[in-house]
């Protein structure tokens, strides 16, 4: 009888890490089409960029892209959800929910959301401002881009909820006026008017938004 349960214990341990290895590849698969995806679409443009191509670029077959991500507008929402993980072991998101729950002085926590304005833009903003030219023609991505705007006034309303909460923001000013300064500060337009354009440089930036963001909130 002993026998049989380490039996049964060996083919469970196996399975498991049968399955973790499984998950591990396709999560390696995964990584690799959204890469070799923004890097199609940042050299050729959007709408030169086929699956075909992007399947060829990361050896997979186009019916699997499609399964995964549903055609290019999925695609994006990938690159950019990855953006928005930033650089750090930690998503950014979660960093700055932490930030917030911690940091009792809020020029603290908005100076945390400037650096990570620093790390996140150079990820994002690229693929975000090649939708965005991109859009004018083409009614499905002006649709995208829209969504994904308001996907990021609701992340900027959330931490706009959360001054509030704590009593932070200046006299008179209400949750939707400070998600718009929020929303404002942390768009794509503004990064390639002062870094891009400009020629700002990246630590500057962070300390001009978070400079701007104090002012206009607390």
């Amino acid at each position: 009888m002993p026998s049989i349960t380490r039996k049964r214990r060996a083919v469970k341990g196996k399975r498991s890490y049968d399955a973790s290895l499984r998950r591990a590849k396709a999560r390696e698969k995964h990584d690799r089409i959204v890469e070799m995806a923004e890097s199609r679409f940042l050299r050729d443009g959007y709408g030169a960029t086929t699956i075909a191509a992007i399947a060829g670029d990361a050896d997979v077959s186009v019916d699997l892209i499609y399964k995964s991500f549903g055609g290019k507008p999925g695609l994006i929402r990938a690159i950019r959800a990855r953006a928005l993980r930033g650089t750090g072991s930690v998503p950014a998101e979660e960093r700055s929910d932490k930030l917030q729950i911690s940091e009792p002085d809020p020029r603290n926590i908005i100076r945390g959301w400037g650096h990570l304005v620093t790390e996140i833009m150079p990820l994002s903003a690229p693929i975000l401002l090649l939708l965005r030219d991109a859009a004018g023609s083409d009614p499905e991505l002006g649709a995208l881009l829209e969504e994904l705007d308001a996907d990021r006034l609701r992340r900027m309303t959330d931490n706009a909820l959360r001054l509030a909460a704590s009593g932070h923001l200046r006299r008179g000013s209400s949750v939707a006026d400070a998600a718009d300064v929020l929303w404002t500060y942390s768009s794509p337009e503004l990064y390639e008017l002062l870094v891009l354009r400009r020629g700002m440089r990246l630590e500057r930036f962070g300390e001009f938004v978070a400079s701007a963001m104090i002012a206009a909130l607390l």
